[in-house]
Order: C-alpha cells, then sequence, then structure tokens
C-alpha cells in the first residue's frame, strides 16, 4: 500500500508541476480522492505519461486488488481518458463565451467612368455583443461546471465496472478452482464404481450412472474455465492493458464478508445530495432557465448592430458617420423561440426529477440484494458449510467402519463442494451489490477487515480418501 501512494504521490505531484492549465481536473481529482480515495490522471502527452507507465507497471507486478484495478483504469482506460477531452472543449467554450464577436467589414466597390473610384465601407459589431457578454460568460460557466460534473460521473461509473468486473473474474476463478475439485472427486466415484462392477458388486446402470456424473463434470469446467476467460478479458479492457501487461494476477478467492456494513439510513439522501450525475442535471436546470431569460431579454433585438460607415463618390466627395442596424419585428417577434426554451426548461425539470427517482430506487435495490446476500452467505457460512463439512466427517468414520460405501462417502463430499460452491456465488453477489450500492450513492463505503474464522475452507479435502484396495461390499 505504501508503494502504490508513493508512486501517485510523484505521479500527482509531476501532474501539477508540468499542466498549470488542468481545465479543472485538480478539482476533479480532490473530489475523486475525496470519494473513492483514488486518484485520476489526465495523459495530455506530457512527462507526467511516463510516469503514469511506471506506475501502472508497478501495479501489476503483485497479486492487483480491487483498489489496484481501479487506479489502472484511471490511469489507463482509453475511454475514460477520451471523456477527460471534455474538460477541454468545455474550457475552450468558456474562454469563447468571454470574447466579443468579430466585427463584420463590408465593402462596395463601383466602376464608372470617371476619374475617382467611388467606394463604400462599412464596420458593424453587435450590440447585444457588448450588452451580454457577464450573461454569456455566466451561462458558459455554469455549462463548464456542469461538464466538469459529468466527467467526475464517468469516472464513479469506471471505478464501479472495475469493481463489478474484478469481482466477477475473481469468483469464476475461484468457481474453476471448485469445478476442479468436483471432477476429482467425480474421478475418484467412477474409479471407484469401475473396480466394483469390475468385481460384479454393481450393476452396469450404477456404473453408467458414475460416469454420466463423471462427464458432466468434465463439461461444466470447460464452461466454467470460460466463462473465467471472459471475465478475465473484461476486467483487462476495462484497465486498458495489452500486450505484455495482460499476464496479470488476482488473488485466486473473494474476501469473506466484513464484519460489519453501513447503516442503511440516509443513503438515499446521501445520494440525490452527492451523486455528480444529478448535480449536473441540475446545473442544467439552471442553465435552462438563465437562457430561458436571455431569450425573452433579447427575442426582438437579437441582430442588433452598431456601426461606422464611410463612403466617397466619385467626384471625390466623401462622408462618414454612424450606423444602426435594428431588426424589424415584423414576421417573428420571438415567440417561437421563447417557446423552445421554456420547452428545454420543463425538460432539463423533468430530467432531473427522473433521475432522482431513478437514484433512489437503484439505492433501495442495492441495498435489498446486498442485505439478502449477506444473510443468504452468512447462513452458508454459519449453517449449511459447517453441516456438510460434518456429514462428510461422519460418513468417512462409518466408511472407515465398514458401515458406509464408497459412494455414500463421494456424494456426502460432492454436496460439501457444492454447498461450498453456492457459497462462493453468493459472496460474489454480495460483492456485486455493495459495489452497485457505491455507485448508486457515488462514494466508497466504509469497510473494516475481517477476522479470521475456523471454518474450514469449502475446497479443504477429507482427511481420508477412499483408497483403492478397501473392497467394501456395495449392494446393487
Amino acid at each position: 500500500m505504501h508503494r502504490r501512494y508513493s508512486i501517485l504521490l510523484t505521479l500527482l505531484l509531476s501532474s501539477c508541476a508540468n499542466i498549470p492549465n488542468d481545465a479543472g481536473f485538480n478539482e476533479i481529482q480532490t473530489d475523486i480522492a475525496s470519494r473513492i480515495n483514488q486518484h485520476p490522471q489526465w495523459n495530455r502527452g506530457t512527462a507526467a505519461d511516463e510516469q503514469v507507465a511506471a506506475a501502472i507497471k508497478s501495479l501489476l507486478a503483485n497479486d492487483v486488488s480491487p483498489e489496484d484495478a481501479v487506479q489502472i483504469a484511471l490511469l489507463n482506460n482509453q475511454s475514460l481518458q477520451a471523456t477527460y477531452e471534455d474538460l477541454g472543449i468545455a474550457q475552450a467554450e468558456l474562454v469563447e463565451a468571454g470574447l466579443l464577436h468579430n466585427p463584420t467589414l463590408n465593402a462596395e466597390v463601383r466602376f464608372p467612368s470617371h476619374a475617382r473610384l467611388p467606394f463604400e465601407i462599412d464596420i458593424s459589431q453587435s450590440f447585444l455583443d457588448l450588452l451580454l457578454l457577464p450573461v454569456h460568460k455566466k451561462l458558459a460557466g455554469a455549462s463548464f461546471e456542469a461538464a466538469r460534473l459529468r466527467v467526475t460521473h464517468q469516472i464513479l461509473t469506471t471505478a464501479a465496472d472495475v469493481r463489478a468486473a474484478y469481482y466477477r473474474a475473481q469468483g469464476a476463478a475461484q468457481l474453476v478452482e471448485m469445478r476442479q475439485t468436483i471432477l476429482k472427486a467425480t474421478d475418484a466415484s467412477y474409479s471407484a464404481a469401475k473396480r466394483l462392477r469390475e468385481a460384479g458388486n454393481i450393476t452396469e446402470l450404477a456404473l453408467a450412472n458414475e460416469q454420466a456424473l463423471h462427464e458432466q463434470s468434465k463439461v461444466d469446467l470447460a464452461k466454467s474455465e470460460q466463462e473465467a476467460l471472459d471475465a478475465r478479458e473484461e476486467l483487462t479492457a476495462l484497465m486498458g492493458l495489452w500486450g505484455e501487461n495482460i499476464n496479470w494476477k488476482i488473488p485466486p478467492r473473494l474476501a469473506e464478508l466484513p464484519p460489519v456494513d453501513l447503516a442503511e439510513t440516509h443513503l438515499e439522501s446521501l445520494a440525490v445530495s452527492h451523486r455528480p450525475d444529478l448535480l449536473a442535471a441540475q446545473q442544467s436546470v439552471e442553465i435552462a432557465s438563465q437562457s430561458l431569460g436571455l431569450t425573452r431579454n433579447t427575442a426582438w433585438f437579437n441582430d442588433l448592430a452598431l456601426g461606422a460607415h464611410f463612403e466617397q463618390d466619385a467626384d471625390g466627395t466623401t462622408t462618414v458617420g454612424p450606423t444602426v442596424q435594428i431588426p424589424l419585428p415584423l414576421f417573428n417577434q420571438g415567440q417561437p423561440a421563447i417557446a423552445a426554451a421554456q420547452s428545454r426548461l420543463r425538460q432539463s425539470e423533468r430530467r432531473y426529477a427522473a433521475l432522482a427517482v431513478e437514484i433512489r430506487s437503484q439505492v433501495r435495490r442495492a441495498r435489498n440484494r446486498m442485505s439478502a446476500a449477506r444473510a443468504l452467505a452468512e447462513y452458508q457460512s454459519r449453517i449449511i458449510l459447517p453441516l456438510r463439512h460434518k456429514i462428510v466427517e461422519e460418513t468417512q468414520l462409518q466408511y472407515n467402519a465398514m458401515l458406509a460405501g464408497v459412494f455414500q462417502l463421494l456424494e456426502a463430499r460432492k454436496a460439501e463442494i457444492d454447498a461450498g460452491r453456492e457459497y462462493v456465488q453468493a459472496l460474489q453477489d454480495y460483492w456485486l451489490a455493495r459495489t452497485e450500492l457505491e455507485r448508486a450513492i457515488g462514494q466508497s463505503l466504509p469497510l473494516q477487515s475481517s477476522p479470521p474464522t475456523s471454518r474450514p475452507s469449502p475446497l479443504t479435502p477429507p482427511a481420508t480418501m477412499p483408497a483403492s484396495h478397501h473392497h467394501h461390499q456395495e449392494s446393487p
């Protein structure tokens, strides 16, 4: 952890030194650090880009944690880097809003047979540009803030996508491990069945059933391996990795449940006051409101212009004077523009309200899924897994005392492994739901390390597997 943050600190300090014109990205970095304790970097062809590559290489040198995967994505995801350019565009529009439109020069030359060449020159400038410059700058500033919030939201969305892909990849790898254990169990059962069939102690049907179970376990393992590869590639793409960097490693098993979860009170209020996309929608309402006021005030005189006129006649007479250009509102008094601005305002208000409702629903759904997955995983861990483990131990004792058959022991072992698989699935569902809840509220949830547990691993083999020389007579 110290290694990771020392690299990032160096990276951020160098970024501040080399990119003074950051288009608001420093504020985004501070905001993201407070929300999810991560540090995005906008790569713009500077010396800091080399430090980004070094930071990624260092993070990939050991097992990649969920935090490391998110950090790599925030440094290296190319779609996210493209989103950062929205800040440059918004900043350019903000600068442009503070500039007057260029004046218009009109020139006219006539060719009579006289000695002197008559001509006219007019130069004009929009008068409203001068009056409305502060209003335009205010609107552009609001648009820039909305763009900054949208970029912040996209960073949080990418971080949540990476976390979800990480847990899917980790869970898929753990399920592959369990499928491999199941395959070993069915192989042992099938081998024992073949020996018993050769001794005439079981029917051909019983042998065929054991073989079918063994062959199906091969198919299930192949499917799990493909799902694990797909999950791995999804995470690789989100981290923006290719070439030699795709050989990353993650811990092979999902983390256990944290001791406690965040209190469920006020999560909805936290989300609607904290989500950057909702704050951006609120900015859009403000922009639409200001635009409506501007449209109402300038509907009749949007093309009002002042200027100067210079004319020279063929006899050499010259005249100079001011000019004014006033549109006559004969056919259009601005009602269509005002109506459109009103509709845009109502539209932005409805979109804001709809998003607020959806965010609250997202929080409730994710919270419910997380609570359900936690309850199921705890029940599996506290009740089902110990019970299945006890059944295996008791069956092993009975088998050693020749009171139970080899198939009973192997079936007990397979049932224990299946219970372990269901626990892994519930554990994965918990971490995925937790990630969705973090996405819904727009920040990370407090996390405490789970204390060590004495519960046996669902992959722990039994103390004694059936020996090949043990000829217990199995009933047909």
